[in-house]
C-alpha cells in the first residue's frame, strides 16, 4: 500500500518537524519516519472495518425491531439484501484484516454513536434505496459497487471521522484523502473466489519501498548543505534566507531524489515534488520552485554532476 508518493509526504512532514524542533538524531528521525508510514497502514485497516461496522450496526437495528413487544410487519419480515450483501460478508470474514487489528489491538468499540449516527446516514440515503429497492437479485459485482458507492459518499469525504482521526492520532492529519484511495483500489480487487483468503493490499507497495524510505530521508538531511548551496545559486532575485522553509525543503527534498535514485527519472521527481508544493506551501510556491529546480537541473548536467538523460 505505501508507495513512493505516500514516503514523499511522510519525509517531507517528517524532515519539517525535525528542523522545527531540532535536536533529534538521525536515526531517531528514521524511527519517527517509519513509525508513521506503520500509522498510515493502520489507517488503510481501520477505514476497511469501518465498513464492516456499518453493516453489523444494520444488523443489530433489525435484531432490534425484531425484539419489539409490538414489532411492525416489516420489523418482523425486514429486507435482508443490505446486511447479505456479499462483497461486505466477504470483507467481514477476511481472515488478513482480523489478524491486523487483533494484533495491533485497534477496533471501533468506543465509537458507538458514530457508527450508528453514519450507518442512519447511509440506510437513509438515495444510493442504499435504490440497492434494495432492485428487482433483480444482486450479483457480487452489484454488492460490490454498492459499497464502493457508500465509500466514497460516506466516507471519504466525512468531516466527523476526520475529527475522529485527528483526535486520534496526530499522524492522521494529512493521511486520510491518500488512505481513501487504497481503500477504493482494495475494494474493486475484491474477487468472491478468494473467499476470506481475498489479499488485501502489503504495507509497503515494493520491497524497495523501505529503502527508497531510508535513503530519501538520509540524504536529505545529510547533503542539506549541498542542496541548499545549490538551491541559493539558482534563485533568482531572492534572497535565499527568505525563501520559506517549507519551499526550501521540498527543493531539498527533489535535489536528494535526482543525486541519489538513478533509476527515477529527473522528470519523475520533478512532478512529484511540484504536486507536493502545490498541497503545502503557498499558491506561488510550485511555479518558484519549478523554476529554481529547472535551473539548478539543466546546470548540474551541463558541469556533468547528473548522470541522468531524462
Amino acid at each position: 500500500m505505501i508507495n513512493r508518493g505516500l514516503i514523499r509526504l511522510k519525509t517531507l512532514q517528517i524532515v519539517y518537524a525535525y528542523y522545527q524542533k531540532g535536536g533529534d538524531t538521525l536515526d531517531a528521525v528514521e524511527k519517527e519516519l517509519f513509525f508513521s508510514l506503520a500509522k498510515a497502514y493502520e489507517l488503510y485497516n481501520l477505514l476497511l472495518q469501518l465498513m464492516v461496522e456499518v453493516k453489523r450496526c444494520a444488523e443489530q437495528k433489525i435484531h432490534v425491531g425484531k425484539s419489539k413487544m409490538i414489532p411492525t410487519y416489516e420489523e418482523l419480515h425486514p429486507n435482508l439484501r443490505f446486511i447479505e450483501n456479499k462483497f461486505i460478508r466477504q470483507l467481514e470474514q477476511n481472515k488478513q484484516l482480523a489478524s491486523y487489528l487483533k494484533s495491533q489491538k485497534k477496533s471501533w468499540a468506543n465509537r458507538e454513536e458514530f457508527i450508528k449516527s453514519l450507518t442512519e446516514r447511509i440506510l437513509s440515503s438515495e444510493v442504499y434505496t435504490a440497492y434494495m429497492q432492485g428487482i433483480e437479485e444482486p450479483d457480487y459485482e452489484a454488492d460490490r459497487e454498492v459499497w464502493r458507492k457508500i465509500y466514497r459518499c460516506f466516507i471519504e469525504d466525512n468531516d466527523q471521522i476526520s475529527d475522529i482521526l485527528e483526535e486520534t492520532s496526530l499522524y492522521w492529519n494529512d493521511d486520510k484523502a491518500v488512505v481513501d484511495s487504497f481503500v477504493v483500489k482494495t475494494i474493486r480487487r475484491f474477487n468472491p473466489d478468494n473467499g476470506a483468503d481475498q489479499q488485501l493490499l502489503p504495507d509497503f507497495n515494493d520491497e524497495d519501498a523501505p529503502e527508497f524510505a531510508r535513503r530519501l530521508l538520509r540524504q536529505t538531511i545529510t547533503n542539506a548543505d549541498k542542496y541548499r548551496a545549490i538551491i541559493a545559486a539558482h534563485t533568482r532575485n531572492w534572497d535565499s534566507s527568505r525563501v520559506a522553509l517549507m519551499d526550501t525543503i521540498i527543493m531539498q527534498m527533489a535535489l536528494a531524489e535526482i543525486f541519489s535514485f538513478p533509476s527515477i527519472p529527473v522528470s519523475v521527481s520533478l512532478n512529484e515534488y511540484l504536486e507536493i508544493a502545490k498541497f503545502y506551501s503557498t499558491p506561488k510556491s510550485s511555479s518558484f520552485i519549478n523554476g529554481t529546480l529547472d535551473a539548478a537541473v539543466k546546470c548540474l548536467k551541463a558541469e556533468n554532476k547528473l548522470l541522468k538523460n531524462v
